[in-house]
């Protein structure tokens, strides 16, 4: 073929898809042509007309004929002007005008469309709302283009309001063009079948597009099937388009359903549907609903050999899916690949097969609908006109979403009773009342609120009545009453007002078919006033709407219905509010430690409202940050096996979230770091410096990329840490294991690089050689802080303000941020558009509005606090605006909520930039910080903004006096550049928020003994204290606080001793009481004040606070009253020497009673024991290098918290005195136990430790109390040549850091 004759047949080609393509529309050309102008004056119809002057063909645009317009006899919204166009057309566009030289015009109105002439639909804009606007006077016109086409034949419009001091009045136009297509009729048995050519074309896409139209809810659309047997089915079923796949022509299964679409498509309506496949995914489009399904393998080529249209017509093999009913209905416009099939058809294409009877024009049979709208809507007929078979029979059909609804009811006159036919919990009862009291009751059916239509069936005669539900069998009940006589009146969904009833709920939905005893109501009579009487109805339509379909409810939320509104039950789908939007967890551990939460598992939600899904994850709350944990399938160390036939080992680790969630958690931390250990012997690793590495691993967001660098290293370098350092075991190595000595080294560190981050697999090559050993370890991702939550901007003046690209929040907008100011005014926040806008303004200094309007007018929400909120601290706002509702919720103060209107507009359309801390007129603007900006989950970046803005500055200190109070136990609030940490140096307890008390389990033989050497600055709260302590110092007061749990007395729990024969013993008696023995003097009596508490040595936890000032001294004991005593001998403790908790081991100066208690020592639980500023129980468990010594067994417990007596047996505990068991350095420990006690330190040989303790006290008196006593927790005993052993023995269970960072203890 010349190239000349190539592009003609492609321009042809191309000709040809777009004709096709267009669905029988006049191709690309302008639709706006004038449609009404020429039409005859038989093609207008309207409900009524004032005068034959004002009929409805002169209700033309423009045009002064007659009385220059239509206006109805009666000015009411049951009124409505018609227009037959002769034949389906496109309508694009329709103009109104008020008649002629009058006051007679409308303000709004609604379009209906048909194309019979019946079965009438209203049409909606995108954002549901009905109403159209019209006219402010008589001679403008105003003209409207229709957001999507619409083919119908008839159009309809509905008055809704007009000029108040006129009349209705109308002059109209329509806009549009002719329509054509081919159409196809099946009658539930026929259907069509197209085999394509041997070799069909291969194209990129697959395309198949119908519409359809059927009054049936069930039937095939389309089934497709390729060359091994795997077929694509499209069926109707309950009004839902459902999409299976079927495997092989063997197969036994009914099918995989892939995707549901669509609702209450059996409505009589044209219906879009477009299968689209490209490679492995298909979408599925029904009318504007788009869904995107991933398909087998299989299918990734269709291949079709043959589609069958109408029905399931298949190689009899398969088993059927549902009831494979035929499709009874018509179709239009039935493209293959823009093949059209019923063209195909037409011509009697031999590729194309007619099964049964399909004809080319669509036949609809006449059924006539009505909506009853509203609790004032009823419908009222006649009853019998005459009556004597003695045989009653009542039936009609009807479709709901509500549970409860009044179906009919009528008087049985001659009983002085009721007959009553509802619905109740989506049943349909049957009650006759005589007298106020039920007679007689029957029940049938159930779940009929499910949007379909349902039959029902009233029987009577004589001592007979039944009532049917669908056909199936129902109630039966034995009665005399006769049901209807000819003076019975019947009431369908509902009484006039002035026959209401509280019995039951009125009807909303529609009913058709209205039958008494075989006569059909003729509605259309109704319509005109001719037959019964009637209010607040749709007649000769269905006006019922599937709010669930498409659904508004997020992330999963389930949506029921009623008629007039919906409902999201966000039950176990970690979101909340109105549409599920808002999520129900925090987006980081950071947030939630600034919470006040303590270490555990949470929940978060990286990106707060977004698609992202929640996920548990470990918090380890520390003084330094809040780390977030994320686990692997093996975070243990690995020894390598290698399998026979195999050159390299390789690992792949799955982690407990997922890709996507991961890259969240990495993006939004300000650190994040991973272990990557590799211990070796004869087993090279990255083979530095010349050679092609042995071993590798993947990391990286998506798949990741190879990377070649190892832990501790900086990407790229194909180093380890000891290369960067310059310490490799072989200088001219980069490794440690590249050295390839015959015995254990290790090469391990921290992954810092978040870009390289997680480790996704490991590949490690050089273990196939004799000798060769190795073993790995990757340890759990670790991230920490929250670039999010920390991102502020401080306003500091008025005019200033912060712009962003418009907010795209139509549907569902929600808002977050925290913000503190001195001021009592100034705007947070506003994006406009041409009507719409939203806006968050702090309007006086305990009020903030939410206000916004997305085409229905302003609509405000206001929340009053009861606190200020120009305080200078930190407040929460957190807005959010769905198609339901709106609310707002500041702090912890309850939300405040408004409700949308139930019909209007719903989308929020902006078009101007976001404005952040003012608006676009520079006024009103906020003074202050603004922090952590949200909106719909996304974070804006305040900082970087504000570098470049005047007026405007990154940041914003001062934290403190908002998270200050989350540090307890005298931990002293800390400012940071990005939050703040509680220092817990001068408290008794630890943790993030010094909440954690330190505990210790005692025997007997356990002595701590804290040498009181340098001053120590006392806590700020204890003013009524000197400010330092030191040993040559006198104290006139003291603060004691502990806890204890013990069974043991008498027991002594704090020795305090001086220089000058003084002490202070706090013990339990004999008795079980506590008692303070003061000596103070060295030459006078010691004072024994005793507490009358008793029995607390009971095994139960209990605490101890005592107070001395001068001679007076308080004792409060638990939640018991406190008690006071007073000293009588002196007022002043001088040159404290030591604090002993546990066994005394020097008794010499005391007395043989008290020398005899303290040499019992105690046994139980000590907790939180703190003596001024002096905690002496955490110095000796967590800071070995403070001035304390440890004798005897002491092992740290949990035992300090308040559960039931004797704890011990389950604690797991770190004890001090046990020696590491016997390490073999030429094997490497693979999945041993970790212990939080490597973090505290190793242990040392106890005779070392006594060795030093007692030079240490010798040098201290020597040295006339110069010197520093200090205690080192017991370390094992290291050999001297380190890289001989494996790895350490002791690891973190969580691999986090201490949450002890920042203690010192002098």
């Amino acid at each position: 073929m010349s190239l000349g004759s190539k592009r003609l047949a492609g321009i042809t080609a191309l000709i040809g898809s777009l004709l096709l393509g267009s669905c029988g529309t006049g191709g690309e050309e302008a639709c706006d042509s004038p449609l009404v102008s020429s039409l005859p004056s038989s093609s207008f119809r309207s409900s009524s007309q004032l005068s034959n002057s004002h009929g409805p063909f002169f209700a033309k645009v423009n045009r002064r004929e007659g009385a220059g317009g239509w206006s109805p006899l009666v000015s009411d919204r049951y009124q409505w002007l018609e227009v037959d166009l002769g034949r389906r057309t496109q309508i694009t566009g329709v103009a109104t005008q008020g008649r002629y030289g009058s006051s007679d015009w409308l303000m709004t109105y609604l379009l209906m469309f048909s194309d019979t002439g019946h079965n009438w639909r209203q049409y909606r804009q995108e954002d549901s709302s009905g109403a159209f606007p019209g006219n402010s006077n008589a001679d403008t016109v105003v003209q409207y283009k229709l957001e999507q086409p619409v083919i119908a034949r008839y159009l309809r419009l509905i008055p809704l309001d007009w000029n108040p001091t006129g009349r209705i009045g109308l002059r109209l136009e329509v806009y549009g063009c002719r329509y054509t297509s081919d159409v196809a009729n099946f009658d539930g048995s026929s259907s069509l079948i197209y085999r394509p050519s041997v070799r069909p074309i291969q194209t990129a896409m697959e395309v198949i597009s119908l519409k359809f139209k059927t009054l049936k809810n069930f039937g095939t659309l389309l089934h497709a099937e390729n060359h091994r047997g795997h077929s694509l089915t499209l069926l109707l079923e309950k009004g839902r388009l459902l999409l299976y796949h079927q495997q092989g022509v063997s197969s036994s299964s009914g099918g995989q359903l892939l995707a549901t679409l669509g609702s209450l498509l059996d409505d009589r309506h044209w219906h879009h549907v477009k299968l689209e496949q490209l490679s492995a995914h298909l979408n599925l489009t029904v009318d504007k609903d788009t869904q995107q399904v991933h398909i087998p393998a299989e299918l990734s080529h269709w291949d079709i050999h043959q589609l069958s249209v109408g029905a399931v017509q298949s190689h009899g093999l398969q088993k059927p899916i549902l009831s494979n009913k035929n499709f009874h209905g018509c179709l239009e416009n039935l493209l293959y690949n823009n093949l059209n099939l019923i063209e195909l058809a037409k011509n009697k294409n031999p590729r194309l097969t007619v099964m049964g009877n399909v004809t080319f024009s669509c036949v609809e049979p006449v059924s006539v609908a009505v909506t009853f709208t509203d609790s004032r809507s009823f419908l009222h007929l006649p009853g019998l006109t005459s009556w004597s078979s003695g045989v009653i029979y009542v039936a009609l059909q009807f479709r709901t979403w509500n549970k409860a609804g009044l179906l009919l009811t009528f008087d049985l006159p001659q009983q002085d009773g009721t007959v009553w036919l509802y619905l109740r919990e989506a049943r349909l009862r049957l009650q006759i009342s005589k007298a106020g009291r039920a007679a007689l009751e029957l029940s049938a059916g159930s779940g009929l609120n499910d949007g379909q239509w349902h039959s029902v069936e009233l029987h009577s005669r004589k001592d007979h009545l039944s009532i049917t539900v669908d056909k199936d069998k129902g109630a039966t009940a034995h009665t005399s009453i006769p049901l209807l006589t000819t003076e019975s009146q019947l009431f369908f969904g509902g009484c006039p007002a002035q026959e209401s009833t509280n019995f039951v709920q009125v009807f909303q939905g529609c009913m058709r078919l209205l039958t008494l005893d075989d006569q059909t109501f003729d509605l259309i009579k109704v319509q005109q006033r001719l037959l019964g009487n009637y209010s607040h109805l749709q007649i000769d339509m269905c006006g019922i709407i599937d709010r669930c379909s498409p659904s508004h409810c997020e992330h999963g939320g389930r949506c029921t219905q009623s008629w007039s509104t919906f409902h999201c039950n966000c039950s176990n789908s970690g979101y909340r509010g109105a549409t599920c939007h808002s999520s129900t967890y925090e987006q980081s551990c950071e947030v939630y430690k600034h919470k006040g939460n303590t270490s555990g598992h949470y929940y978060i939600d990286v990106d707060g409202s977004g698609p992202i899904k929640p996920q548990l994850i470990y918090c380890n709350m520390t003084e330094d940050g809040a780390w977030m944990l994320v686990q692997h399938n093996n975070t243990e160390l690995t020894r390598v096996h290698l399998s026979p036939g195999m050159s390299q080992h390789s690992a792949h680790f799955d982690y407990t979230s997922d890709g996507e969630q991961l890259a969240a958690i990495i993006s939004q931390s300000e650190h994040c770091e991973q272990e990557l250990s590799y211990h070796c012997r004869k087993s090279r690793l990255l083979n530095t410096p010349e050679g092609a590495p042995f071993s590798w691993w993947v990391g990286g967001p998506g798949p990741g990329q190879i990377q070649t660098h190892w832990g501790g290293a900086l990407p790229g370098s194909r180093q380890c840490a000891c290369g960067l350092q310059d310490s490799c075991l072989d200088s001219n190595h980069y490794c440690n294991c590249d050295a390839d000595y015959d015995q254990w080294a290790n090469d391990s560190g921290l992954l810092t690089h978040k870009e390289t981050l997680p480790v996704r697999s490991l590949v490690l090559g050089d273990i196939q050689r004799p000798g060769s050993e190795a073993a790995y370890r990757v340890g759990p991702l670790q991230c920490h802080g929250d670039k999010n939550f920390w991102n502020a901007a401080y306003f500091d003046k008025e005019t200033s303000y912060l712009h962003f690209p418009t907010f795209h929040g139509e549907l569902n907008a929600d808002i977050s941020f925290l913000f503190k100011t001195t001021a009592s005014s100034g705007v947070f926040l506003e994006n406009l558009g041409i009507k719409d806008f939203i806006r968050i303004t702090l309007s006086s200094s305990s009020e903030v509005i939410f206000s916004f309007d997305v085409g229905n007018g302003p609509l405000e929400v206001r929340v009053e606090t009861s606190v200020p909120l120009n305080d200078d601290r930190w407040h929460s706002v957190r807005a959010e605006r769905n198609v339901k509702e709106a609310s707002l919720r500041i702090d912890d103060f309850p939300a405040s909520t408004q409700e949308a209107p139930a019909e209007g507009h719903i989308h929020l359309q902006l078009n101007s930039q976001l404005f952040i801390g003012g608006t676009a007129s520079r006024q009103k603007g906020f003074l202050g910080c603004i922090r952590s900006l949200q909106l719909n989950g996304v974070t804006l970046d305040l900082e970087e903004r504000a570098k470049i803005t005047p007026g405007v500055r990154p940041g914003c200190p001062g934290h403190c006096s908002s998270y200050g109070s989350l540090c307890q136990n005298q931990g002293l609030c800390v400012e940071k550049a990005s939050g703040f940490t509680c220092d817990c140096g001068q408290s008794s307890y630890t943790g993030a928020f010094c909440h954690e008390e330190v505990s210790a389990y005692f025997k007997s033989t356990t002595s701590i003994t804290y040498i009181v050497k340098e001053p120590y600055e006392l806590s700020r709260n204890s003013n009524a204290w000197p400010s330092f302590i030191s040993s040559d110092m006198a104290l006139r007061g003291e603060n004691i606080s502990m806890s204890f749990r013990t069974s043991q007395s008498p027991a002594l729990l704090l020795y305090i001793s001086s220089f000058h024969k003084e002490y202070l013993a706090v013990l339990l008696n004999k008795h079980d009481e506590l008692e303070l023995r003061y000596k103070l003097h060295g030459s006078r009596d010691v004072e024994v004040l005793g507490s009358r508490v008793t029995d607390l040595a009971d095994g139960h936890l209990h605490t101890v606070t005592i107070r001395r000032l001068a001679d007076t001294v308080s004792v409060q004991i638990d939640q018991n009253a406190r008690e006071d005593f007073n000293l009588t001998s002196d007022v002043e403790f001088s040159s404290i020497k030591s604090l002993i908790l546990g066994r005394v081991q020097e008794s010499d100066e005391l007395d043989a009673e008290l020398a005899g208690l303290v040499s019992l020592g105690f046994t139980g639980c000590l907790s939180a024991v703190r003596f001024n500023a002096i905690s002496p129980l955490k110095a000796a468990l967590l800071h070995p290098d403070s001035p304390v010594i440890v004798t005897g067994p002491l092992a740290q417990s949990s035992c300090g918290s308040s559960s039931p007596a004797n704890p011990y047996a389950a604690e797991t505990t770190h004890s001090f005195s046990d020696q590491p068991g016997s390490v073999d350095p030429g094997q490497p420990l693979v999945n041993t136990v970790r212990s939080d006690s490597a973090l505290i330190g190793g242990m040392i040989a106890v005779g070392i430790f006594l060795t030093v303790s007692a030079l240490v006290i010798m040098a201290r008196f020597i040295c006339s109390r110069k010197e520093t006593y200090r205690n080192q927790e017991v370390k094992a005993a290291q050999p001297e040549h380190a890289h001989e052993f494996p790895f350490s023995t002791e690891e973190d269970s969580q691999s986090a850091p201490s949450e002890n960072q920042k203690e010192y203890f002098i």
